[in-house]
């Protein structure tokens, strides 16, 4: 019987930190609409995706602080800022679409609204995002030309 060669015995993963990486729910339908649509605006290549359910999104989010179990929380590693810095929730969403050039750099002005408030509004969607858009059998897999962005 072969075993995987890409995971060590310990469960940790190598995971390129060249580029900020979004950490997404693979199974969550409204997920994996936002990860095609950063796929298909990020003209740049700014961003790598993992979804959660995966050994690196669940090293990634380990890593955060989070469970990978319990995907409640949406976490983007910049590693172009602070050697990584960890955006989380509404920031996360916020900073990625910030980062698509225009019009999406315009919502930076919705960062004028205390996390206070964001959050319980991110938090809502999150809990209520496989009632309210749906749930995959599977992970979405990426098309072969955006393969190299998916971790």
């Amino acid at each position: 019987m072969a075993t995987s060669s890409a995971i060590p015995a310990d469960g940790a993963v190598s995971i390129p930190r060249d580029k900020a990486i979004i950490v997404f729910d693979g199974v969550c339908v409204l997920c994996s609409a936002n990860a095609q649509f950063i796929l298909k605006n990020d003209t740049k290549g700014t961003f790598r995706l993992a979804a959660m359910q995966n050994p690196v999104g669940a090293q990634i989010m380990r890593e955060a602080g989070f469970d990978p179990n319990d995907p409640e929380s949406f976490v983007l590693v910049d590693a172009a800022q602070d050697g990584g810095r960890i955006w989380k929730n509404s920031d996360a969403v916020l900073h990625m679409w910030s980062q698509l050039g225009w019009p999406w750099k315009l919502s930076r002005v919705f960062r004028l609204i205390p996390r206070f408030v964001r959050d319980p509004l991110y938090l809502l969607i999150a809990r209520n995002r496989y009632t309210w858009f749906g749930v995959r059998d599977t992970c979405w897999m990426p098309s072969p030309d955006q393969a190299d962005r998916i971790l």
